[in-house]
């Protein structure tokens, strides 16, 4: 045994020796192919350490082929390297790089239609990044696109690449816009119960015409002819076309034409009527009687999409008004083919419990994040609901900030959340205009416009203009905030200074500064109230050298009154109930307005005013318009009345009648004979108005017929110069002035451009009448 151990003594520390060296040569071998030597050529602004962590080898220590084509694919991948190769050279990986170069600068050349600004939120090739040939490429093709949807479509981008040395370069787009590739010609097929031009006064898009420089509708874009498609579905929609489809839009270059030729195919369907039209409930506690008062979409009227999707909004507006947020409204849709009709079931069901989580805003370069935000009645942690996105989504069209606004939804970080996706596309809000003209009011005028309806991008309006008459000058500033402090409270302020001279209508001038500063809040979707006050200077003056007879006795008085400062507190309050503001076809509008003068300043009064509108279709080119005004002023405080405020006859009240053409009028034989206003006036008219025949209607001309009939009286001025036997002769009577006529309002984009020509049918011996009248404006 001792032999046994000495001979085991002896040997154990060879056996140490060798364990140790087999240990290390294993640790060796395992260091070596766990981590084969990497090494970095061609890199000078990136660190070898940041390459090598792309470099990941696989579980038995190697870096085989798939490892490296990852580790390569990720390099090329970071945009950091214009190349990047691996060579294997023994047990070591040499990675060579060629670094791409840093962009400085990158500029547009030629650009004429488009701005430097649209087009860098176009590309992805950015300064102070890197240069990226791929990359490169695509911006070219986005800005081509950019340029296709502006209507032209044989644009040449060349990018071209300046070296600056020390791996810094220039990018340059050179951009050839060539000529504007127009829609020439619009068709529709298979349609038969609307005609081309019906049809034609749907879409946006139109054929190239005269005032296409001034509109821009006949540029070729996909994206609007998309909408336009969509547009003419809805139309057929609210006829009473449910199953109408537009099943294509197809644009063909034509040579012949030098331009698209752009077709819609539809397919009509037949025209159905509304059924029974109820409400089933199937949530607790809600009234279905209560919601069955607030349907829009009646019985037996024409089927229309527009009072299914406004009924669902107002029935998920009031479900959350009465604590249910979750509720949804949805129209069930029972087709008659045979009767005609379709019956609808507004089905109130408890939907899934789920909020919104975050929205998420995007193309929003110029206006921002808050504007937005502000147009919706949901924010973060509220329930989800359609309709008020809906009703979000028509009011951030209705601004007017933006070429198209689409709201989608995403699933959220869990089941019960979403994300909305709020996408905008900005347009220009700038107006600049130089115009001039006449009007038979103003005589020959001239007038520069600059504004913008969105200042900054923060949702302020803001306007000036300066006008210049043969009898009206006058500067404007104004500016106003939808939302005052943040609050659904609109503000504005307005600086404004008027000067009219004697004209053939009347002997005196008038001079008017002042400001006035409003406050106003929608207390429904239709009504609205406006809070305001105005302080101003006026007088009366008189030019003795254009003076042929001795003024008027009133207009002696106000002029010897000297100027007068007026302060006064106002409301309105506006009803508004229009398919269309711009351009009416049904509806009914309000605008009572009250002003109160005396709180301050030297005149006293209280001046009250009434404008009734009702708008009818009778078809699809003709509107039908009913209209009702009035209005009362009076003195309070032992003052009269000041000849200024006071209501004058005049053509916006009856036609063929020229500016204070009728009213209270002295007729004191060796004087000017003056219109010296009235305390009381009423006006009515009823007017058809019409699209041309032949006439494309985006060109914007419409005819209309009409009768008008009205008066002004109850003069309440003075009657005798103080201390004078002498006293007015004055016409004071309620006479009723009527006429009948015809004419032509065209849509300009400057706005709307009027002629009218009107026979006086009842009228007052004195009145002056004028037959034909151009004005700006509406009625």
């Amino acid at each position: 045994m001792k032999n046994r151990g000495a001979r085991g003594g002896q040997n154990r520390p060879a056996f140490v020796a060798w364990s140790l060296a087999i240990s290390l040569l294993g640790l060796l071998c395992g260091h070596a192919l766990a981590a084969e030597a990497i090494e970095v050529e061609g890199n000078r602004r990136i660190d070898a350490a940041t390459v090598r962590s792309y470099f990941h080898a696989t579980p038995d220590g190697y870096f085989d082929e798939a490892a490296r084509d990852s580790a390569l694919k990720s390099l090329l991948a970071t945009g950091l390297f214009a190349s990047a190769t691996i060579e294997r050279k023994g047990q070591r990986l040499v990675v060579h790089l060629t670094e791409a170069p840093v962009l400085d600068h990158v500029a547009f050349e030629g650009n004429k239609k488009i701005k430097d600004e649209k087009l860098n939120a176009v590309i992805e090739s950015k300064p102070r990044g890197t240069l990226q040939r791929s990359v490169v490429q695509s911006d070219v093709g986005r800005i081509m696109e950019a340029y296709r949807h502006a209507g032209r479509d044989d644009v040449g981008v060349m990018p071209k690449i300046i070296d600056r040395g020390n791996d810094r370069v220039d990018l340059v787009y050179e951009v050839t816009e060539g000529q504007k590739t127009t829609v020439r010609q619009i068709d529709f097929v298979g349609n038969h119960v609307f005609s081309n031009r019906q049809l034609a006064a749907v879409i946006k898009t139109s054929a190239t015409n005269f005032l296409s420089f001034l509109t821009g509708g006949d540029a070729y874009d996909p994206d609007r002819v998309a909408a336009d498609r969509e547009q003419l579905r809805l139309y057929y929609r609210s006829k009473g076309y449910a199953d109408a489809t537009v099943t294509s839009a197809k644009a063909e270059y034509d040579p012949a034409l030098h331009g698209f030729a752009l077709t819609f195919t539809i397919d009509e369907g037949e025209r159905y009527h509304f059924g029974d039209v109820s409400v089933i409930c199937n949530v607790p506690g809600v009234d279905s009687e209560k919601l069955r008062g607030l349907l829009v979409a009646k019985p037996a009227a024409t089927f229309d999409g527009g009072a299914l999707d406004k009924t669902t909004e107002v029935l998920a507006i009031e479900l959350s008004k009465l604590g249910f947020p979750f509720a949804q409204a949805t129209p069930r849709i029972n087709r008659d083919a045979a009767g005609k009709r379709i019956d609808v079931a507004f089905t109130i069901d408890q939907g899934p419990r789920t909020y919104v989580e975050r929205i998420d805003i995007h193309g929003n370069t110029r206006t921002r994040a808050y504007v937005i935000r502000r147009e919706f009645d949901i924010s973060e942690g509220d329930a989800y609901n359609k309709s008020l996105l809906d009703r979000a989504e028509r009011r951030l069209k209705n601004l007017n900030y933006f070429k198209s606004v689409k709201i989608s939804r995403r699933q959220g970080s869990s089941s019960d959340r979403v994300v909305l996706d709020v996408a905008v596309e900005e347009q220009s809000t700038g107006d600049f205009s130089i115009s001039g003209g006449y009007s038979t009011t103003d005589g020959l005028l001239g007038e520069v416009k600059l504004g913008d309806r969105n200042v900054l991008g923060s949702g302020i309006a803001a306007t000036s203009s300066l006008t210049y008459g043969q009898y009206a000058r006058g500067i404007d500033l104004a500016a106003s905030e939808p939302y005052f402090l943040g609050t659904r409270v609109s503000a504005g302020i307005e600086l404004y200074g008027r000067q009219n001279t004697s004209s053939p209508y009347q002997s005196y001038g008038s001079n008017i500064y002042g400001v006035t500063t409003q406050f106003g809040t929608p207390i429904t979707e239709q009504i609205g109230v406006q809070y305001r006050y105005s302080i101003y200077n006026q007088d009366v003056t008189l030019d003795p050298t254009s003076l042929a007879l001795a003024p008027s006795l009133p207009i002696q008085q106000a002029a010897l009154a000297g100027p007068q400062w007026v302060s006064a507190v106002g409301s309105t309050v506006n009803y508004n109930s229009l398919d269309n503001v711009k351009n009416p076809t049904s509806g009914f509008s309000s605008q009572l307005k009250q002003d109160l003068a005396g709180l301050g300043g030297d005149v006293k009064f209280l001046r009250t005013t009434e404008d009734l509108r009702y708008y009818h279709a009778i078809n699809d080119d003709v509107v039908s318009l009913v209209r009702a005004q009035g209005g009362y002023v009076t003195g309070w405080g032992g003052q009269q009345v000041p000849l200024l405020n006071t209501f004058f006859g005049n053509p916006t009240m009856v036609r063929g009648f020229a500016p204070n053409g009728f009213g209270p009028r002295d007729l004191t034989p060796g004087t000017s004979m003056d219109n010296v206003g009235g305390s009381i006036y009423w006006a009515t008219t009823a007017q058809l108005q019409s699209n041309i025949p032949g006439v494309p209607q985006e060109y914007g001309l419409k005819a209309n017929v009409f009768v008008d009939a009205g008066s002004v009286f109850g003069y309440r001025g003075p009657t005798a110069f103080p201390g004078s036997a002498q006293s007015l002769q004055l016409a004071n009577n309620n006479v009723v002035r009527s006429s009948v006529g015809t004419g032509l309002t065209w849509a300009s984009p400057f706005g709307n451009l009027t002629v009218d020509y009107a026979v006086p049918l009842t009228k007052a011996a004195y009145d002056v009448v004028q037959p034909l009248r151009f004005s700006a404006g509406g009625l």
